[in-house]
């Protein structure tokens, strides 16, 4: 239900803000949006289809306006975009995950076009490409990602991670699989084809995401302009318990931290990064559908 509220001449120009950026959930539209997902990825050699997301944009409400999208930290993990691409799976077993999102502007609530979205996230085992070296948070033979938090809210250190320039540490190995970057088209989608993630010691599970605009697209990857958003996307623990019965998910013997005791997320539904999901609960190995609107401030700097 979209609400409607006219601003009377006392209110003041805050709260005006806060109300062209208020939360309209026009239910619809999540499912016809998630439905267009598999549409983009069709191509019958298992690579993403080359058109866009236009389906899925044709289906989806242009109206729904949602509210400033939670800033998280970046991780440990990120690699600057270098592959140029839709499919990102390469030779990781899991469950096909077909994830839409849309970039809106937070404030005038108009799509980002032409942004550049970064996705990065961890195998079903709980390693990430690039840093096959540290292992997971069990089976893995390494030392689990220092993302994984291992005190309370209140003891975590202030500053970045270990590693250098942004925060992040220097790969390990030439690997990149469930990495990739790919632009938003007209209406501010973008789509990926990926697998489900898996986890690891001391966090949920999760997917990185990264917003880049005022760049240039070049032969050599995406250059120049700004980091917008860095956040986190995050799945309900009724999708991660039948994820964790299939393989190889199934073999991860990590201890597996749920949502709700996650120390970063922000515990505040879709603002904060919880995906909307679509799949059969009988037979989630066949595939999930996953959507969510970010709501960005394209002029300011959020580096995580």
């Amino acid at each position: 239900m979209t609400e409607t509220h006219t601003p009377t001449d006392a209110q003041s120009l805050e709260e005006k803000r806060k109300l062209a950026r208020r939360t309209v959930l026009a239910a619809g539209s999540v499912a016809v949006t998630a439905v267009g997902v598999g549409s983009a990825f069709a191509a019958s050699d298992g690579t993403a289809a080359e058109q866009s997301t236009e389906a899925a944009a044709a289906s989806a409400s242009e109206g729904a306006c949602y509210t400033l999208t939670s800033e998280l930290v970046e991780g440990p993990y990120y690699i600057d975009a270098d592959k140029l691409r839709q499919d990102v799976t390469e030779d990781q077993e899991g469950i096909p995950l077909f994830l839409t999102l849309k970039v809106i502007d937070a404030d005038t609530c108009k799509p980002l076009r032409n942004a550049a979205v970064d996705i990065w996230h961890c195998n079903a085992s709980g390693i990430y490409s690039g840093y096959e070296e540290m292992g997971s948070g069990g089976g893995g033979g390494g030392t689990p990602p220092t993302d994984a938090p291992t005190a309370t809210p209140t003891d975590l250190p202030s500053g970045p991670p270990p590693g250098g320039g942004g925060g992040h540490q220097e790969p390990t190995d030439d690997t990149r699989y469930l990495r990739g970057t790919w632009h938003t088209d007209r209406h501010g989608h973008v789509a990926f084809k990926t697998v489900f993630p898996g986890w690891y010691q001391g966090r949920c599970v999760h997917i990185h995401v990264k917003v880049h605009v005022d760049g240039e697209w070049t032969d050599a990857g995406y250059e120049g302009g700004h980091t917008c958003h860095t956040g986190q996307l995050f799945f309900d623990e009724k999708s991660v318990l039948l994820s964790a019965e299939v393989e190889p998910y199934a073999s991860n013997t990590t201890t597996r931290v749920t949502l709700d005791e996650d120390t970063i997320y922000p515990d505040n539904g879709h603002a904060g990064g919880l995906l909307y999901l679509r799949y059969d609960r009988h037979h989630i190995a066949r595939g999930v559908h996953a959507q969510l609107t970010l709501g960005v401030e394209p002029d300011d700097t959020n580096n995580g």
